[in-house]
């Protein structure tokens, strides 16, 4: 009997996090996705602090479309946000998903809204 599914994406998180980490000046981009809802935040882990987080679940994101769609915007505001406190590069954060989907398609609009990663 192998793992479950929770427990191999846990696996799978810590090993990211062994190598991705988010200083202030290129901080972590954090992916995290329900099954209805994507939410990304950008983290500074020498201080502990968020710099900045969007969701689908916020006002000024334009949820429409299917989940894809939305997490593209979603990724186009979190590069907004990134951009305003002066952020060009982070360090993307899958945080245990395939890089595929709605994972794929939030990193996909956060780079054509400017940020690097």
């Amino acid at each position: 009997m192998g793992l479950s599914k929770t427990e191999r994406k846990l696996r799978i998180r810590r090993r990211i996090r062994k190598v991705s980490f988010g200083t202030e000046a290129k901080p972590r981009l954090s992916v995290f996705r329900s099954n209805k809802e994507i939410y990304a935040q950008l983290i500074d882990d020498n201080n502990g602090v968020t710099l900045a987080a969007a969701s689908s679940r916020d006002k000024d994101v334009e949820a429409k479309g299917t989940k894809s769609e939305v997490a593209n915007a979603v990724g186009k505001a979190i590069a907004e946000k990134a951009l305003k406190i002066g952020v060009e590069t982070v360090a993307f954060d899958r945080g245990g998903n395939l890089y595929h989907g709605r994972v794929k398609s939030l990193a996909e609009g956060a780079r054509e809204a400017g940020l690097k990663f």
